[in-house]
């Protein structure tokens, strides 16, 4: 048993760092696409719904394949077995900044229009506009949709085996072929489980944090 949770604890680590890193790059990524979003050229702003659009309507699972043997089918390029980890980093966060991406949006359009003209009044810019009136705000208002993400993405990074990367789940179900148990799946169910709960519990603290209306 003990050896067993060893393995486990050792495939929870791979998927934290699954986790950490998607967040670290999709974040971001997520409000640079969402403001390429709501460009008024029409070329970048159609070509970010064309992406938006493919992410959230295509399985994360596909993209995970696509990603990782899209260099050597499409440009004969062999990255070898070292590439496994990079390429689920690489979907996870294309897939999540997308989702993030819409979050972002529809924060920055429900922020009424009087508070950018009141920031031109007082000399503001655009750019000084936007990262100490705006962001703060949505930052605020798209909490809760982007917590329902982040806690998704805890469970997601099961997928990784789709690429034997061998994250939780990928040991959870060898140790349970090898063994002839289920045990091994009810750990794993219980580490994300925990995993889980710490997320949305630190996501609630933010969230309460974050909340100046109290």
């Amino acid at each position: 048993m003990q050896s067993m949770l060893l393995q486990l604890a050792e495939g929870m680590a791979t998927s934290v760092a699954i986790f950490v890193l998607t967040l670290l790059f999709s974040l971001p990524l997520g409000m640079l696409v969402a403001l390429a979003r709501m460009s008024k050229s029409r070329l970048l702003s159609g070509l970010m719904r064309i992406y938006i659009s493919i992410m959230r309507g295509t399985p994360l699972m596909l993209q995970l394949l696509v990603v990782f043997f899209g260099p050597y089918y499409l440009l004969r390029v062999n990255l070898g077995s070292g590439y496994r980890f990079p390429a689920v980093i690489l979907a996870f966060v294309i897939n999540y900044a997308a989702y993030f991406a819409e979050s972002y949006r529809g924060g920055i359009a429900s922020m009424p229009r009087g508070q950018y003209e009141a920031a031109q009044v007082l000399g503001y810019s655009r750019a000084q506009t936007f990262a100490h009136i705006i962001l703060p705000q949505v930052v605020k208002r798209v909490l809760p949709s982007v917590t329902n993400e982040v806690i998704t993405l805890v469970k997601d990074t099961s997928l990784a085996f789709v690429l034997s990367v061998t994250e939780m789940f990928t040991i959870a179900k060898a140790i349970a072929a090898a063994e002839k148990t289920m045990i091994p799946y009810l750990a794993a169910g219980i580490f994300y489980y925990v995993f889980n709960f710490v997320v949305a519990m630190l996501m609630e603290r933010l969230e309460h944090r974050l909340n100046y209306y109290r």
